[in-house]
Order: structure tokens, then sequence, then C-alpha cells
């Protein structure tokens, strides 16, 4: 099947989706009446090709309405692990009117851009109450650092070494591993000794576990992904974005 077939046999699987009534979609054809059905819309495709992209264009509005009912629904079913988790981490306003939570990767490249975004939000937001979630997707790496990061939040309880610890781990050059996360607990004057203890501790695998199944309930594939109100962000979309975000799920619109 040529490409052009193939475009316009997902277009008229499109149209057939939106235009056709439930009756007529339900109703047994037999395979010569398929055909000529086929064949009439193809037919009419060719004569009037706009529609393919019309067709597309509102298969894929409908899409994403449905996504978005999708995650509403998920994230009001997990709202107190996902808000008020005592494995998470919780910067910000504890009290704020707007929750922001986060699943990141120390070794995703986008997460490292995106930090900054985020502690723009958190600096200029009294409002805000931010959640670190962690979501170590890229390799065995990523899992090290992260057995780390979570006890080091064990150790920390007010989240001040913790952010420090963040930012300086996920701020740096080189892959983020279980070595790199631990230099730099050290770095920040954490107990070495009380870390390794925690490291072992049935909170870390329960955090972890926690944290991806989350992530699954949610649709989440990829690093950064965002919760902020009732949406669900899947990739980086930049301060501006983070902010109208921010915003909808504050006052209803993009600038309140």
């Amino acid at each position: 099947m040529t490409s052009s077939a193939r475009y316009i046999a997902a277009a008229c699987a499109a149209l057939l989706a939106i235009a056709a009534p439930q009756a007529v979609r339900a109703q047994n054809f037999s395979p010569v009446q398929r055909g000529e059905i086929e064949r009439v819309v193809h037919d009419y495709l060719i004569a009037h090709p706009e529609t393919i992209e019309e067709a597309m264009a509102e298969l894929e509005k409908r899409q994403t309405a449905a996504e978005a009912e999708k995650h509403k629904v998920a994230v009001k079913e997990h709202a107190q692990k996902l808000y008020s988790s005592p494995n998470q981490v919780t910067l910000g306003n504890p009290n704020g009117n707007v929750t922001f939570v986060e699943f990141f990767d120390y070794n995703c490249g986008y997460c490292k851009r995106a930090m900054e975004d985020m502690l723009t939000l958190l600096k200029d937001d009294p409002n805000l109450k931010v959640v670190l979630k962690e979501f170590p997707v890229l390799g065995p790496g990523s899992l090290e650092a992260a057995r780390v990061a979570v006890a080091v939040r064990m150790q920390d309880k007010t989240g001040k070494k913790y952010l420090e610890f963040h930012t300086k781990l996920l701020g740096g050059r080189g892959a983020a591993d279980e070595a790199h996360a631990l230099a730099v607990a050290k770095d920040v004057g954490l107990n070495m000794t009380q870390l390794a203890k925690d490291m072992k501790s049935p909170e870390v695998k329960a955090t972890l576990d926690e944290d991806f199944k989350l992530a699954e309930a949610l649709g989440l594939n990829g690093t950064p992904s965002y919760v902020i109100g009732s949406d669900v962000v899947v990739g980086a979309i930049g301060l501006p974005g983070l902010q109208e975000k921010v915003n909808t799920a504050r006052c209803g619109k993009p600038t309140c």
C-alpha cells in the first residue's frame, strides 16, 4: 500500500468514526457492500481532498478532549497520593491554593532545563505548593540517583537541604548515578551514615513504587511531566506555559 493510499485509508476511518451513525456502524455489511461503501468514500475524498484535513483535525480534537477528561478523572481518583503523600517532597507554601506536581528524572536533559522554570515559579508565587515526584525512567543510573534522593528527603523534613541537593544534582554535569548523587549529598552537608542507613529502608522502595504507579495511572510516558490543578502536562512547555496552567488552576483563565 502506498503512503497516499494509507493516508486515504486513515482518513476514511476518521470520517466513518466521526460521521457514521451508531446504527450504521453497527450494521453487518457484506464484503461487496463494504467494498462499494469504501469506493464511494474514496471517490468523495479524491473529489474533495480538503475533507481529509478537516476530518483528521476533528478526530484529533475529540481524542484530545477525551484524553483530558481521562486525566481529570485519574487526578481526582489519586488526589491524596498526588498532593499529600507522606513519601513526597513538598516545597513552597504547604497551604497554597494551587499545587504544582512535577515528575522528573535526574538524567533527563529536558528536566535540567525545566528546573529553572520550577524554581522561578517557586520564588515568585507565594501561594504555590510544589510537589516533586521521582520518576527514574532513563536507566539504572537514574534509579540509583532516585534512591539517594529519597533518602535525602527522609533525612531532611524541611525540604531545604533536599532542594539544594536536587538543584546541584539535576543542574550538574555528567550522568547521575549513585556515586554522583552521594557526592552531591555529602557536598551539601548531609549525614552520610544516616543516608546509607536510610537508603536500605523499605520507605525508599515504597516511595518509588508509589511514584511509578501514579505515573502509570495518569498515563505519563516521559519527563518532565506535570499535574497542575486537574491538568496533566507531558513534556517541557516552558515557563510561560507553566504559568498559564497555574493561573488556569487558580482563577480559570491563563492570566489572573
